[in-house]
């Protein structure tokens, strides 16, 4: 009567293929491929790692993964106990893949670091700001200047005592009465955060 491990062994050597060539493809260690073809069940330490690989197992040989876990199912059952052996489910893995799981597991561990990180960063820093116009602080003949800056959306703005609301990304106006020689504005800025900063800004309108 046909078995899983008879199916699978049979249908390997059919390929002209060794255990070591089954390893290298599906990163399953030779014994662990060899007790799977002897059905030695007693040397797993669960069902699910057994299923795991006769899924892989099958679909490098090319067989229907359904099938065989039928076979499986049906030599299992007739077993009355299967006792497991322990802390074996790392065991099967090849070192290669040990390697990559390894620095999966890093590269997670730095990502939150750094996103750890930023949050705090975030959080205890002052509000951003940039000035978009005017580039230049030297006017003549200008009556009046727009002030455009853009900071965080969540940010309150206050100008000389006035609320500035600012839009959806951020950017502002303000519109700066010039009167002969410095003009000195200030931009408070309170962040969602609760932390301050003031910015200012000083233009000169030259004497006709």
């Amino acid at each position: 009567m046909l078995s899983v491990g008879s199916i699978l062994k049979n249908e390997r050597e059919k390929k002209g293929l060794l255990l070591s060539d089954i390893e290298k493809q599906i990163k399953i260690r030779e014994k662990y491929l060899k007790a799977i073809e002897e059905e030695d069940w007693n040397f797993f330490s669960s069902k699910i790692y057994i299923t795991g690989i006769l899924k892989n197992y099958s679909r490098i040989l090319n067989l229907d993964n359904k099938k065989i876990l039928a076979f499986f199912r049906r030599d299992y059952e007739r077993k009355e106990e299967v006792k497991f052996k322990r802390k074996v489910s790392s065991n099967y893995l090849t070192s290669e893949t040990k390697k990559y799981l390894k620095i999966g597991l890093i590269i997670l561990s730095l990502f939150f670091v750094f996103y750890f990180v930023f949050q705090l960063k975030t959080y205890f820093s002052p509000p951003a700001f940039t000035l978009i116009s005017p580039a230049k602080t030297n006017f003549s003949i200008e009556k009046n200047i727009k002030i455009t800056g853009k900071t965080d959306k969540d940010t309150s703005i206050t100008i000389a005592g006035e609320r500035i609301y600012q839009n959806k990304e951020g950017v502002f106006e303000y519109e700066l009465s010039l009167k002969e020689g410095e003009n000195k504005i200030i931009i408070n800025l309170l962040g969602a955060n609760g932390k301050k900063i003031s910015i200012e800004k000083t233009f000169f309108k030259k004497t006709p």
